[in-house]
């Protein structure tokens, strides 16, 4: 078989067969160049279908393999490109929904784009579904992998609406705690989205962010900057902020100070009740 293929022979060719396999090897064939020479998009996977009905041929794209192609692992063998169209193919199958993965990997970055007519169930609930395919594809395509391979999935430019929906939502917010001198606390993020908050804002003059809580429910908080602590929360945290500052005297003889001090298993033995706690203590 000829290395490079003849001038008057096509530079790329789409193939079906029963097989990714087959169809590559017919399309290398036809295209008179060798398997290591071929860049290989498999458009779709065979499948067998149910009770033998609904079967899918494999569908594939080779091209000639040149200077200028793209870095692409070749997809005929058990490399990241393959194995994740497959994991995602089979999963969204499954499911009962028409998925085409286009791929491309390159300097340990496996690039991946999904198309088809349900891909708004593909993204679920601001992302999480894409999110939760993204996580499972990582974890698969990293087994048994020397080096870390970051995935990244997208569809229908999901991510950078996503991106900028969050960068408008911040700067809005952030305006607001600026006007009001309240902070604000956004829903519950994932790391990624996190990130894309706290980089909008951080050169913000007038607020800053911070995460608090465990995940998956860590969530952004926007706050005005140069805030005492706990200022913003609410009457009931402000008055308690300003009770700090009030003489030792007044404390002492306020009743919910008291309340606040007062816990019934500790003096059951020695009071029956709050009254005779607070009679005990009238001169302290």
């Amino acid at each position: 078989m000829q290395k490079f293929p003849n001038q008057n022979m096509p530079t790329s060719i789409e193939k079906k067969a029963r097989s990714v396999e087959e169809a590559v090897a017919e399309a290398v064939a036809e295209l008179g160049i060798a398997e290591e020479d071929a860049v290989v998009n498999v458009i779709q996977e065979s499948s067998k279908g149910f009770l033998g009905l609904g079967g899918k041929e494999a569908i594939v794209e080779v091209s000639v393999r040149g200077e200028d192609a793209p870095e692409q692992e070749q997809e005929a063998g058990d490399g990241p490109v393959a194995t994740a169209k497959k994991f995602i193919t089979d999963v969204l199958n499954a499911m009962g929904i028409e998925v085409q993965v286009s791929a491309v990997y390159q300097d340990d970055i496996l690039d991946i784009e999904l198309s088809g007519p349900n891909m708004g169930i593909v993204i679920g609930k601001r992302g999480d579904t894409l999110d939760s395919i993204q996580y499972l594809t990582s974890l698969v395509v990293n087994k048994g992998s020397q080096d870390y391979i970051k995935v990244s999935i997208d569809t229908e430019n999901y991510r950078e609406k996503r991106r900028a929906a969050l960068v408008a939502l911040s700067d809005r917010l952030a305006a607001k705690v600026a006007r009001t001198g309240k902070k604000f606390s956004l829903e519950p993020m994932n790391p990624y989205e996190r990130r894309i908050i706290h980089s909008n804002l951080q050169a913000n003059e007038d607020v800053t962010t911070f995460s608090v809580g465990q995940e998956p429910y860590r969530k952004v908080i926007i706050a005005p900057k140069n805030a005492p602590q706990g200022y913003g929360k609410g009457r009931g945290d402000r008055r308690r902020q300003e009770r700090r500052h009030e003489p030792a005297e007044q404390k002492a003889t306020s009743t919910a100070t008291y309340k606040a001090d007062f816990k019934p298993q500790q003096h059951k033995a020695e009071y029956k009740n709050f009254e005779e706690y607070l009679a005990a203590h009238s001169n302290d």
